[in-house]
């Protein structure tokens, strides 16, 4: 629970509800989309997309959960289509007003985002993919393990923000902090036994491009979207000011959940975790040990998850393997590298300040 006698999760955004609602009667024409796609048939897609398009009336009739579940399944055929090099709202009579208004009833992005694609998609043979691969389910797994474990980690911080460094919850607070960011190390370690990066880099990675929406392009539902930045605001971010990671975390705020979002605001107003605890530790790290090693088991989870990423990416964007250049969250390379560089060196900060003898 949060500080406040809340918490940071919204119940309207109920995922089982939304996986188990079929509000466009999509269930069998979405079963289609894989060897749609195997084809390159854009004309099949748009078909489906312009059928299944409801009108603003039948939105309207819509409760929370029924449009999410319409963005889901609409969202499926747009990443298809913008697949095969065509923009799909264009396409389709009326599919605009549609997007922007489930966007506005939902208050989320005019299309599908991570959390559509895999949170509140549906298991087993309801289940909407682009390829029908088995890796493709693999890569799905791991936003389906890591949000729910990242909603624990962000509860975590927020109590952390609010409690003093002298309280006895601070430390149990961050084990509990490193014992759920750990499902990022687990996920990932699942990603690098069972997909390949051939199959990341040039079968899935054309899905997440950007499809126009009122006058905006908006980014794909890549796992890079499930927004483990909130963490690293909480724990040193929010002390960096490095020009391109503040504009990854502006454009990537924007396609999560919007309780998450605002976190970017607040969060960026208060020292972050690494900063009060080296204030507090400077003149005397004894009496802070304990904190000190914690910290750093918390940062240890970060770097070992942002090290296995690079590699990952490293492969999959090799010049001889890669389509594109950037990767699906809109980030290069380089600012993968940057983001582990500054993740180590707060790791270090907090391990150089624990005292000699006593276990980091």
């Amino acid at each position: 629970m949060h500080r406040n006698g809340t918490t940071l999760d919204d119940p309207r955004f109920d995922g089982p509800r939304t996986a188990a609602l079929d509000p466009l009667g999509a269930d069998a024409p979405l079963r289609a989309v894989p060897a749609m796609n195997a084809a390159a048939d854009v004309p099949a897609l748009t078909a489906a997309l312009r059928r299944l398009t409801p009108s603003l009336p039948e939105v309207a009739a819509f409760d929370f959960c029924e449009c999410l579940a319409a963005m889901r399944d609409l969202g499926l055929l747009l990443g298809s289509v913008k697949r095969h090099g065509v923009q799909p709202v264009p396409l389709v009579p009326g599919l605009e007003a549609v997007l922007t208004e489930l966007g506005r009833r939902t208050d989320m992005i005019p299309r599908d985002t991570v959390h559509h694609y895999t949170e509140w998609n549906p298991l087993g043979p309801r289940q909407r993919m682009y390829t029908g691969d088995p890796q493709e389910t693999v890569l799905m797994g791991g936003p389906r393990a890591s949000i729910p474990a990242l909603g624990r980690a962000l509860e975590r911080c927020d109590d952390l923000g609010g409690t003093d460094l002298a309280d006895p919850a601070f430390v149990p607070l961050l084990d509990d902090l490193s014992d759920a960011l750990g499902a990022f190390e687990t996920s990932i370690a699942d990603v690098v036994a069972r997909v390949s990066p051939e199959f990341f880099a040039q079968r899935m990675r054309p899905y997440y491009e950007e499809v126009a929406v009122a006058g905006r392009d908006w980014l794909g539902p890549a796992a890079a979207h499930v927004p483990l930045y909130l963490a690293d605001l909480a724990l040193w971010a929010a002390d960096d000011n490095d020009p391109a990671y503040e504009a990854f975390l502006a454009e990537s705020a924007e396609h999560t959940l919007p309780r998450w979002r605002a976190l970017v605001g607040q969060w960026r107003e208060r020292p972050s975790l690494v900063r009060r605890l080296r204030e507090a530790a400077e003149p005397d790290p004894e009496p802070w040990a304990r904190h000190l090693a914690a910290l750093h088991r918390v940062m240890r989870r970060l770097v070992v998850f942002r090290g296995r990423h690079l590699g990952i990416a490293r492969k999959a964007y090799k010049e001889e393997v890669r389509l594109y250049e950037l990767g699906s969250g809109g980030g290069s390379i380089g600012l993968l590298q940057s983001i582990l560089d500054m993740t180590r060196d707060n790791a270090a900060a907090a391990k150089s300040l624990v005292p000699a003898g006593r276990p980091a």
